[in-house]
């Protein structure tokens, strides 16, 4: 079952830097904006908890979210998130409203499906390589995925797949391959454990070292 996410917002009147300072120190609140679908924007103001514990599904940043601006629901995405550098805290929000039957873009995180038996690794000893973790994609609304898979089974040493092998869900495309050829980016590759390989020739050298001499 997809996960649902709900946010409980209200409008901020009090705006600058000052006021979002009060409101992240005073009230423990995150200062944040909502855009889009022909409106005008809304500065609101988030409980900070509330934030934090949508964010850790790994879903909501790729879902269509209800945000209730006192009583005012609205379906968004989220655009941007700014974060402390080096506290655990979320600093401002940035959500842009949706329309139900307008192509929206979203970054959507991969799945690595076969990895510890893809061929390349089990038989090759190879070791998976991850170029992309995630990918901007364009759909309607109703057909975004909270994740796309990628299945690395038959993928064998030396090969990678491309932005353009990927399988997707109907109705979603990757705007970037509209672009040419030389945006289609290597997703995952499969290559030659260097340190394996390192340890190896180690090891033959030291046997060579071990070997007795020939005699005369």
């Amino acid at each position: 079952m997809a996960a649902e996410f709900e946010l409980h917002a209200e409008v901020r009147a009090d705006l600058g830097k000052g006021a979002s300072r009060r409101l992240r120190l005073q009230a423990d609140l995150v200062p944040a904006i909502i855009y889009g679908a022909g409106k005008d924007p809304q500065s609101l103001s988030i409980p900070h908890k509330d934030l934090v514990k949508a964010t850790e599904n790994e879903a909501f940043f790729s879902h269509i979210l209800t945000i209730d601006v006192a009583g005012d629901k609205q379906n968004a995405i989220v655009k941007d998130l700014q974060r402390h550098p080096s506290k655990s805290r979320i600093l401002h929000a940035d959500f842009q409203r949706i329309m139900l039957d307008q192509a929206i873009s979203v970054e959507v995180p991969f799945h690595f499906l076969n990895e510890e038996s893809c061929v390349g690794v089990k038989t090759g000893g190879g070791q998976i390589s991850h170029n992309m973790t995630q990918i901007t994609v364009s759909c309607l609304p109703g057909d975004l995925p909270e994740y796309i898979e990628v299945d690395l089974l038959t993928l064998e040493l030396g090969q990678a797949l491309h932005m353009s092998q990927i399988d997707l869900p109907e109705g979603v495309t990757i705007p970037a391959l509209a672009q040419g050829a030389d945006y289609d980016q290597v997703v995952v590759s499969v290559n030659v454990n260097k340190r394996a390989e390192a340890e190896k020739a180690a090891e033959s050298a030291g046997d060579a070292d071990e070997a007795p001499a020939s005699e005369d």
